[in-house]
């Protein structure tokens, strides 16, 4: 099992993924600091727990959109029309392994 240290609202955390999926789990990581640091820029430092659940539940909204075939403001993914299957399911495949980490991560900074 490999393991990728990521940086989160300026924090390092060290997080364990199959082989061969750190790159992707650098990229997602580097998806939540952006979301994170959107927050910041609009409550303020609140603390890394609450940000980080703050972000998981807009994940989660997302993710929610998501599987109902909707999509951000724009009326859906490509653009209204009705979601390709694959492509919408390779979406939600992708948002619940994120949410998963982030609930984990979120967990460890609890028990911290």
């Amino acid at each position: 099992m490999a393991s990728v240290e990521v940086s989160i609202n300026g924090r390092f955390y060290r997080i364990a993924c199959e082989d061969g999926q750190e790159q992707r789990l650098i990229r997602l990581a580097g998806s939540v600091d952006e979301k994170v640091s959107s927050l910041v820029e609009q409550v303020g430092q609140v603390g890394d727990t609450r940000l980080l659940v703050m972000a998981s539940l807009l994940i989660a909204d997302e993710l929610d959109d998501a599987k109902q075939g909707g999509g951000p403001a724009n009326g859906g993914i490509n653009g209204g029309a009705v979601p390709a299957p694959a492509q919408n399911q390779a979406a939600v495949a992708a948002l619940s392994a994120l949410a998963e980490r982030i609930e984990h991560i979120a967990d460890s900074l609890e028990s911290a």
